[in-house]
């Protein structure tokens, strides 16, 4: 009979995964990768956070699946980020923060484009 053992939870979300944890994962997922569903080679995977941790994912072993370094995890990992980036402008714009206009007599220029086309100080 095998013993249990306690989940894994790293103190930070920079902590590294520990190697004994990556085998109880690889081990879990039987070796195949969950995305394409190949069979995992040595060296050549990756321990990937199911939810990432830029999107509020946990450092824990549950949250942890073994996916294939190339087409896989560098792919996932891509799409994190532009998902990432997405719910940041999306909040940004909700908040009411936006960048300030570059263009000559926008709102954020202290000069004003009258309609006859006369230039004339902001008050």
């Amino acid at each position: 009979m095998s013993r249990s053992v306690p989940e894994w939870i790293g103190k930070t979300d920079d902590t590294p995964v520990p190697d004994r944890v990556k085998l109880r994962v690889f081990d879990k997922f039987e070796g195949i990768c969950p995305k394409c569903t190949r069979e995992l080679q040595p060296g050549e995977w990756e321990c990937d956070h199911v939810v990432p941790l830029i999107l509020g994912g946990e450092n824990r072993e549950t949250n942890l699946q073994p996916l294939c370094t190339d087409p896989c995890h560098s792919g996932k990992t891509a799409l994190d980020v532009k998902l990432k980036a997405r719910v940041e402008r999306v909040k940004r714009r909700h908040v009411g923060l936006r960048k300030p206009s570059r263009f000559a007599c926008s709102r954020n220029s202290k000069w004003k484009k009258k309609i006859d086309g006369s230039v004339v100080a902001r008050r």
